[in-house]
């Protein structure tokens, strides 16, 4: 398995996902793949996780490309603001949520489990 399927997952779900994005208007599409960018490194995606959050944000913009909404009346005045609240939406998806959940539950069931 290659280190892009282990990041992406599913080939053809992300193939269809990059066909979607590039059918978005020129100025959406360059939105997009700029905050995918951003997405994509500011956290440790499960495969899982990382495609379905891609795949809401294309959701986003394909609608409001379709209403003719216009990019800041997507992202608002501060696109890195826009990113982290997008981000907290899927913080169940990202590794270093799953490594802290499993950490507490390591711990519990240690703690369960000692005599003293």
């Amino acid at each position: 398995m290659s280190i892009m399927s282990k990041v992406i997952g599913d080939k053809r779900q992300y193939r269809e996902y990059r066909t979607r994005v590039a059918q978005l208007p020129a100025n959406y599409r360059d939105a997009v793949e700029a905050l995918e960018r951003y997405l994509m490194y500011s956290r440790s995606w499960s495969a899982e996780g990382l495609m379905s959050m891609l795949e809401d944000l294309v959701d986003l913009f394909e609608q409001s490309a379709a209403r003719g909404t216009p990019i800041r009346g997507i992202v608002g005045e501060d696109p890195v603001e826009f990113a982290e609240t997008f981000l907290r939406t899927y913080s169940d998806g990202d590794w270093l949520s799953q490594e802290r959940r499993r950490l507490t539950d390591a711990i519990a069931r240690a703690e369960s489990s000692g005599t003293t």
